[in-house]
This record gives C-alpha cells, sequence and structure tokens, in this order.
C-alpha cells in the first residue's frame, strides 16, 4: 500500500531536480504566510467582500494588474535561466528537457498571462473613466472574466509541480504536441489552461466593445472619444474574431489527444500544416491585439505631457482601424520556409509590408505632437520616449523579416527572437509601463517616487540593448532559437555573455520597479494626490477625484470637445464663468457576487480533471459551472441605487482641494 503511495506520488508530483523543491517550497511557504497574514489580522470577510466578490471595474483592472506582475516574475525567472544557461558554451546548468519546459513556459506565460492581464487591468482601469461611464456594460461578466483568466493562469501554473510542464514551445506545434510524441500531461495542462483563460478573453473583448459603443457620455461622438478608448475598440475586434479560432484549434488538439483523433497527425490522414496554419490565424493577431493599446497609451501620455492636442486624431483612429484588419491577412508570413510557394509567399511578405505604413503614421503623429510642445519628462513620458527607438528597430527588422527570400536565412535563428522581443517589450511592455504610471495616482490616490522610477527606467533600456542587440548578430551569425548549448568553436560565447549580462539588469530593473510601489505605499501620504489631476490630464478621468469613487462619476459628465476635461479647464479660466452645482440623483450600481470566483474554481476543477481523464472530477465541475449559470440566472437581487446623501459624503471626503 506504502509503495503503491509512493510510486503514484513520484508520477504525479514533479521530482528529481533541486529547481523544482526550492519552488515546492517557496509555494508553500508563501501559501501559509499568505493565509497566517488574513486570519491574524482577521481579513479574510474583508477580502471576500471588497476583492473576490467584487464588480466594480477598477478593482477588477487591480487584480488582472496584480496577477500580470506575478507572471512577469514568473516568466522572467524562465527568462534569466534560460539566459543563464546560455551565458557560457557547453555549460550543463539545465538538461535539455527542462530547457525545452522552461522556454515554451516563458512563451507561453509572457504572452498569455502576462500581457494580456496586464492589458485588460489598464482597459478596466481606464475606459469606463475616459468614457464618463460608472462601470463596464457587463460587470458580472468583466469579474467572470478574469476569474476564468485566474482560473486558466493558475492551471498552467500548476504543472510546474504536478505531472510536468509542457514542451513544445509557446504554439504547442503538432507531431511534438501529440499524444504519441509527448504523452504526458504537460500538453494537455497548456490545452485548459489557455482554453478556460481564453474564454475569459473573448468576453472581455465583447464587453469592452459593448462598453466603447453604448455607454459614452453625452455629446462623446466616436471621433471625440479618448485614443486609448480608440485603441481598446480595435483591439477588442482582433480580440472577438481570433480568439474563437485559438478555442477551436487548441479543441481540435485536444481531440487528437484524448479522443484518438487525427486533425493534425500525417498517419491518420491529418496535416499538421493545418494546425499551423490556425494557430498563426489567431497568434499574429494576438501581437497587435497586445500591441495597439500600447499604442493609444503612447497617444494619451504624448499629448498630456507635450501640453498639446493629438496631431493627426484621424489619421490615427484609421491607422489603428486598419491595422486591426490587417492583422488578419500576414500571419503565413511566419512560415514562409514551409513550402507554401512563391506566390503565396508574395502575397503574405506584401501584406506583412504594407501593414508597416499604418504603423509607420503613428511613430509621426507622436512626434508632430511633441514637436514645440512643452514637454515634461515624468516616468510615463519617460517610458514613451523610451519607446519609440525601440519600435523603429523593431519595425525595420520586421520589414527585413517580410522579405520572404531573406526570410529563409533569417528563419527560426536569434534575429527572429531579438525582433520579437523588440517589438513586445519595446512595445507592449514599456507601453504597459506608461500606462500604469500615468494613471497610477488614479487608482491608488498617491504618485510613485520619480527618482526610484528613474532608475528602473535606465536599468530596463539598458539591459534591454545589451540583451537583444547582440542576438541580432547572434541571428546572423547562424544561432538557432531553443538551442540548449553551443560549442567554444562557434565564436558566439562573447555575444550570449553580454546579452545574458543584459537580461540580468532587466531583473534588477523590475526589483526596482517592486521596491518603488513598496516605497509608494510607505510613504504614500508624502505623495498623495489632492488634486485628481496630477498630470494636468486632457480626458474625463482627472475630472473627478483620485482614487475615483467606487461609482467614477457624481453626476454623468456632458461632452463637447475632444479633449474635454482640457477644454473645461479652458473654460474655467474665462472671466465670466460661473461654475453651476450639479444636481445629484441616486447612482444606479450593481451589486458584487460570488458566482464568477465560485463558476471560475468549477472551471478549474473540470480542467484539472480533463488533464488527468478523471470523469470523476470533470463531471462535478461542469455540474458546477452549469448550476452556477442557473443561480446567477434567477438571482434577481443584482443592483442596487446609492441614495444621494452618500454620495455628498463620499463626494466631500474624496474631493478635499480637488476641482468641483
Amino acid at each position: 500500500m506504502l509503495e503503491s503511495i509512493k510510486n503514484w506520488a513520484s508520477d504525479f508530483f514533479v521530482t528529481g531536480d533541486p529547481l523544482i523543491y526550492g519552488a515546492d517550497a517557496a509555494i508553500i511557504i508563501t501559501l501559509v504566510a499568505i493565509v497566517f497574514v488574513l486570519t491574524y489580522f482577521k481579513k479574510w470577510g474583508w477580502l471576500w467582500r471588497n476583492w473576490l466578490t467584487t464588480v466594480d471595474h477598477k478593482k477588477v483592472g487591480i487584480m488582472y494588474i496584480l496577477s500580470a506582475f506575478l507572471m512577469m516574475f514568473r516568466g522572467g525567472v524562465d527568462a534569466l535561466l534560460m539566459r543563464t544557461q546560455l551565458a557560457m558554451p557547453e555549460l550543463q546548468f539545465l538538461q535539455p528537457d527542462h530547457y525545452n519546459e522552461i522556454f515554451t513556459t516563458h512563451g507561453v506565460i509572457m504572452i498569455l498571462f502576462m500581457a494580456m492581464p496586464f492589458m485588460f487591468g489598464l482597459f478596466n482601469v481606464a475606459v469606463p473613466l475616459q468614457l464618463g461611464a460608472r462601470d463596464v456594460a457587463y460587470p458580472f461578466m468583466n469579474a467572470l472574466s478574469f476569474w476564468l483568466f485566474f482560473a486558466g493562469a493558475m492551471l498552467f501554473n500548476l504543472s510546474f509541480v504536478i505531472g510536468g510542464s509542457p514542451d513544445a514551445g509557446w504554439l504547442a506545434y503538432p507531431p511534438y504536441s501529440e499524444l504519441m510524441y509527448n504523452p504526458g500531461v504537460g500538453q494537455d495542462f497548456y490545452i485548459w489552461g489557455i482554453q478556460i483563460s481564453g474564454i475569459g478573453s473573448l468576453m472581455t473583448g465583447i464587453n469592452f466593445i459593448v462598453t466603447i459603443l453604448k455607454l459614452r457620455a453625452p455629446g462623446m461622438k466616436l471621433m471625440k472619444m479618448p485614443m486609448f478608448s480608440w485603441s481598446v475598440l480595435a483591439s477588442c475586434i482582433a480580440i472577438i474574431f481570433s480568439f474563437p479560432i485559438l478555442t477551436a484549434t487548441l479543441a481540435l488538439l485536444f481531440l487528437d489527444r484524448y479522443g484518438g483523433a487525427h486533425f493534425f497527425t500525417l498517419d491518420g490522414g491529418g496535416n499538421p500544416m493545418m494546425y499551423i496554419n490556425l494557430i498563426w490565424m489567431w497568434g499574429h493577431p494576438e501581437v497587435y491585439i497586445i500591441v495597439l493599446p500600447a499604442f493609444g497609451i503612447f497617444s494619451e501620455v504624448v499629448s498630456t505631457f507635450s501640453r498639446k492636442k493629438l496631431f493627426g486624431y484621424k489619421s490615427m483612429v484609421y491607422a489603428m482601424m486598419i491595422i486591426s484588419i490587417l492583422s488578419f491577412l500576414v500571419w503565413a508570413h511566419h512560415f514562409f520556409t514551409m513550402g507554401s510557394g512563391a506566390n503565396v509567399n508574395a502575397f503574405f511578405a506584401l501584406s506583412t509590408m504594407v501593414i508597416a505604413i499604418p504603423t509607420g503614421v503613428k511613430v509621426f503623429n507622436w512626434l508632430f505632437t511633441m514637436f514645440r510642445g512643452r514637454i515634461s519628462f515624468e516616468s510615463p513620458m519617460l517610458w514613451t520616449t523610451g519607446f519609440i527607438p525601440c519600435f523603429v528597430i523593431g519595425g525595420m527588422t520586421g520589414v527585413l523579416l517580410s522579405v520572404a527570400p531573406a526570410d529563409f536565412q533569417y528563419h527560426n535563428s536569434y534575429f527572429l527572437i531579438a525582433h520579437f522581443h523588440q517589438v513586445i517589450i519595446g512595445g507592449v511592455v514599456f507601453g504597459y509601463f506608461a500606462g500604469l504610471y500615468y494613471w497610477w495616482p488614479k487608482l491608488f490616490g498617491f504618485k510613485l517616487n520619480e527618482r526610484i522610477g528613474k532608475w528602473a527606467f535606465w536599468f530596463w533600456n539598458i539591459g534591454f540593448y545589451l540583451c537583444f542587440m547582440p542576438q541580432y548578430v547572434l541571428g546572423l551569425d547562424g544561432m538557432t532559437r531553443r538551442l540548449v548549448t553551443y560549442s567554444w568553436d562557434k565564436g558566439w560565447w562573447g555575444l550570449n555573455l553580454v546579452s545574458s549580462i543584459g537580461a540580468g539588469l532587466m531583473g534588477i530593473a523590475f526589483l526596482f520597479q517592486v521596491w518603488q510601489i513598496v516605497h509608494g505605499i510607505k510613504h504614500y501620504r508624502s505623495n498623495m494626490d489632492t488634486t485628481g489631476d496630477p498630470w494636468d490630464g486632457r480626458t474625463l478621468e482627472w475630472s473627478i477625484p483620485s482614487p475615483a469613487p467606487h461609482y467614477n462619476f457624481a453626476v454623468l459628465p456632458q461632452v463637447s470637445d475632444q479633449d474635454e476635461w482640457w477644454e473645461e479647464k479652458q473654460r474655467r479660466q474665462k472671466e465670466g464663468y460661473t461654475a453651476v452645482a450639479p444636481e445629484l440623483s441616486p447612482i444606479h450600481m450593481p451589486n458584487n457576487s460570488g458566482i464568477p470566483i465560485m463558476m471560475a474554481g468549477c472551471w478549474f476543477l473540470a480542467g484539472f480533471g480533463f488533464v488527468f481523464h478523471w470523469l470523476w472530477l470533470i463531471i462535478p465541475g461542469l455540474a458546477g459551472v452549469a448550476l452556477c449559470m442557473l443561480a446567477h440566472s434567477f438571482n434577481y437581487d443584482t443592483d442596487h441605487y446609492i441614495p444621494v446623501e452618500d454620495i455628498k459624503h463620499t463626494e466631500a471626503s474624496l474631493r478635499g482641494a480637488a476641482n468641483l
């Protein structure tokens, strides 16, 4: 009996690697510490009422961003482990199988479980406030979207210590991801972790499209909408058309593995190239899904910190919408070398080059906005100026990759790795950092320390260029991606060592940011924003106190101009302006609900059951999902009104010296 339990445990848990044992210990210690703190300070009720059951878009946004930072830590540690392994030739720091797992989880986590929640967090933080709305269109669905993402992320990360991590690359190409070559449960964790979180992503896309189209403040026509909200609309349109493709593709792969189908196995009459086409029909729009909101953030920041209206507003709108559409017409440039034929390659090469045009338009928009502006360089603007040269280099190397004949040289080399990170880190991560620093005072009511922020900025940037510039040369010199080691005679060690040092500097930069947040919380009284408008902003979110009250606007604003809050401030400075006290009325708000977290928990159990083929867990998990849906359908206590007296009290306590 004891022996059989030991055998089961050795198969169920990941064993034999000191790094895994260290991670096990860290997870257990962290969980025990969290439980102890919540119990000692009697905060379980507070946690349940204020966070776990909240449907407030701002709190949902904070939970997304916190999750993104946790995932950035996990994915960043993976990156540092890989760079340590490659720092010198013939190192044995990581075994090949472990290395395969780490580069797989690094890619999945950074794209799907770091960039996506960071983006959704900023959507939640800013969009309803920019639109002059009190919440998103579907607050319950918004909370459910977050918890489904979280359940999927936890399921995927669980593979690190239970069953084993996936190891077939971040897109899980067959045949290696098929059961014949990959019989472990790692790929099943991959499928169900992404599937569950993907449902949440799709619902978020629908939610924000409806929010933007239906909940704009009176008078805010589409062409008066803030640019970040436009970028969110463009991104969400791409989400609702691309994520169903991902869901269907992974469902087919699951049927191959679970039900013995042969959609992607040549022996059974399937075709692995069908998988590769499908996964990139989602995969390339996904790059634009996460980068378009960053473009919106840069537009807001450049305009605010240059004290100027955004140059070429309409051209920027058209550029982003065109990118959203064209992003579906370029996927095959990821596999020019796979024999699609000259005509097909030529089409996708041209479509890839064409998409560079609207992308380039925006860079000129930002530069002309800055031209003759009164620019100040607080943290959001620093990240924006750091982004521009970085993204230009990424764009130019992207154009090089779009040349089909030349791509035969670059394909699957470190040149591609450098280009990809140049675009994702320089474009997406820098953009989200700019957005986080920009909206931080609105979320928490205080600004972060600028001095520590500048240390973080410079460590990020210097580390970034040290890490990825050598990789372009390594790629041209023949170093291919997913290489676990190399010999001394290749002559690559010097550039690899510099690249690894750069990665280490970015790790230090992340620690600076954590320190900056801890410092900000500790000294928040000395950095409090008492104005509600610390950056002299232009859009509606800066017209309300910081932190924003849970109903956002005591009275819905009337919009007449593009930068409504900026124009309102100009109107107030004119002679003869008389402020009119708004007439308050009860505010209709949604109730909190525990159903989203419970439903996501049921999905987690069902997903875990699918991974191990445990019908005894799948059935109750899915039954729990159905019961949650029924419970929500018959729940009629879903909303409430905030009395006028409560609104007056909240406004008086929050505004203080803020503008009224």
